[in-house]
């Protein structure tokens, strides 16, 4: 299924009923007097949260939503029946934002959380709502109001514990696909990871945790370059932050100058990205020579008071040690 994660749509609510002018003509009822009824009121525009859902594929198809109208009044003091809400549902997580303004209207985190998006218009008095001493016989009614309408802008940011930030190619998906049932695409080129991917690991019976892998990073991300700060976005709901460093690639052969440009790019985007918990990884130790790399790592990264997990997400090596940390530190963060 194709990942869209920002679209804009446009709503516009249900008119509302108009009242009706009515008067009783019965037998034996010389003064039967007014008998019109209200309109009914106009559909509601609600969107609502569901956790089935994972893209906004269906909105980017589907960009103008109308609601049903309320039904007119009758006679014999019949009210119009109210129009039903039309429900858009979107995946946990989206952001709902007005397009002219900018304004951010919801938040959708969690499973049937409703927002109404456009409010239906009320419903027409008809005569009968009219009827006074002074006014015995009102031959007059109210038509109904109109709908809301709006232009939405829908940012989807994905909900998870753990992101996974990296450079391409730095075994991110390799490690999501060994921790979880998630199937990422996995291939030795770079930019194999084009959306975002969820996975849950579970530890034990009691002890789980969602966890994300991003797509490559690389320097000037937070400027457009590469896949640009568009899925930068999915990890600012994280709790804690893993940086993927890898060994191989001529560009991670210093892996602390890899690891202050990933924060550098963090840093650009957000502020509030950098000061999240982070937990460095160091991946693709079972590469031969490997042992020297991680030995000057470690030093440099001693230095700054850098704790570092040298793992291997292809043989899963070290890879369990990396969770339960994973799972401290989401202890530690909850507190």
């Amino acid at each position: 299924m194709q990942f869209i994660d920002e679209v804009v749509i446009e709503v516009k609510a249900g008119r509302g009923g108009s009242g009706c002018v009515a008067f009783r003509r019965e037998k034996f009822k010389p003064w039967g007097g007014p008998c019109g009824g209200n309109g009914g009121k106009g559909g509601d525009i609600v969107i609502v949260g569901d956790e089935g859902l994972s893209t906004l594929i269906e909105l980017h198809y589907s960009s103008k939503w109308r609601a049903r109208n309320g039904e007119h009044g009758k006679g014999k003091d019949m009210f119009g029946r109210s129009a039903p809400p039309t429900i858009i549902r979107v995946p946990v997580g989206t952001i709902i934002k007005d397009e002219q303004t900018g304004e951010i209207l919801a938040d959708i985190v969690k499973h049937g959380q409703e927002f109404i998006a456009a409010k239906g218009g009320r419903g027409g008095r008809g005569n009968l709502s009219f009827k006074s001493n002074k006014c015995p016989a009102p031959d007059f009614a109210e038509k109904g109001e109109e709908g809301e309408e709006r232009r939405l802008r829908l940012e989807l940011k994905l909900i998870a514990d753990v992101g996974i930030v990296g450079f391409p190619n730095a075994g991110k998906s390799t490690l999501l696909g060994k921790v979880s049932a998630a199937k990422p695409r996995v291939a030795d080129y770079p930019f194999t990871t084009l959306v975002p991917n969820l996975g849950v690991v579970r530890l034990d019976e009691t002890r789980s945790f969602v966890i994300a892998d991003m797509p490559g990073i690389i320097d000037g991300a937070a400027e457009g370059a590469g896949l640009g700060h568009r899925f930068l976005r999915h990890i600012e709901r994280t709790k804690i932050i893993c940086l993927l460093l890898a060994i191989g690639a001529p560009e991670n052969r210093n892996l602390m100058k890899t690891y202050k440009i990933l924060v550098s790019e963090l840093e650009k985007y957000s502020p509030a990205l950098a000061e999240k918990p982070r937990i460095v990884a160091i991946n693709k130790i079972d590469i031969e020579g490997s042992s020297k790399i991680i030995s000057k790592a470690k030093r440099d990264f001693e230095k700054t008071g850098i704790e570092i997990y040298p793992i291997s997400a292809l043989t899963g090596k070290n890879v369990k040690m990396l969770m339960e940390k994973f799972w401290e530190k989401l202890v530690e963060v909850k507190k």
